[in-house]
């Protein structure tokens, strides 16, 4: 059963290694994501569930111990999912996941073991829910970690330019994400978060999926567009 869920925002430029002189600038987001795991520490998971977008290669479960590296983006940073088990075998985290580690190493995590799943950006909602589904029945107390990103076109110097549409979709998700409603998550247009670049949508909708009947709150931490990209933390408890 999903006992509690945090989502953050997955650029790399969360990583001050990567951000380097422009680290300060999210400094809010991060403080936001610190209370985030917090709230998940503070549900006393059995297992704590990573999710986030993937490629192809970096789809499907990437058990504790994982590893992912930040060398594609100039930095020779590696970061280990969980704790050592002496899982070094296997395909490297995909991006949003090795942010993922990267947080909870940041925060100590050792509360639970730890578990990565790579979520295609295409897949469809239903399938995105009955993932979530099968996730809450992993043990009596599940938590997630959602990583993932609100729509990549909200100023002209956005990644994907300007799109008119973007801050409503933003908008939509902060609502279903600050308020814990499944059912709005799941709404979400997964046409329209495809061309808005919206790399969260499919993460949120297996979030929502997990939480169906489980009556969490929920709460959103920081809601901001810098580089024109959507970022959203929330808690769900």
């Amino acid at each position: 059963m999903l006992v509690a869920a945090a989502v953050c925002p997955c650029p790399p430029l969360l990583v001050p290694d990567v951000a380097a002189g422009a680290a300060p600038e999210l400094d809010a987001a991060r403080t936001a994501c610190t209370d985030a795991l917090g709230v998940l520490a503070a549900s006393r998971p059995d297992l704590l569930v990573v999710i986030g977008p993937a490629e192809a290669p970096g789809r499907g479960t990437h058990p504790e111990g994982a590893v992912g590296d930040f060398r594609e983006f100039g930095v020779d940073l590696e970061v280990r999912l969980g704790q050592d088990r002496g899982t070094r075998a296997g395909l490297p985290l995909p991006p949003s996941l090795a942010v993922g580690a990267w947080l909870l190493a940041r925060t100590g995590w050792a509360d639970a073991p730890v578990e990565g799943l790579g979520v295609g950006e295409p897949w469809e909602t239903a399938r995105c829910t009955e993932t979530g589904r099968e996730l809450a029945r992993r043990a009596d107390r599940v938590a997630l970690l959602v990583m993932g990103d609100g729509s990549a076109c909200r100023t002209v110097k956005a990644p994907g330019y300007l799109d008119e549409r973007a801050a409503a979709f933003d908008a939509a998700a902060a609502r279903a994400l600050g308020a814990a409603d499944p059912e709005a998550l799941t709404g979400l247009d997964e046409a329209l978060a495809y061309e808005l670049n919206a790399a969260g949508r499919a993460p949120w909708q297996v979030l929502a999926g997990a939480a169906g009947g489980a009556g969490l709150a929920g709460r959103l931490l920081y809601e901001d567009a810098p580089y024109g990209v959507g970022y959203l933390v929330a808690t769900w408890s």
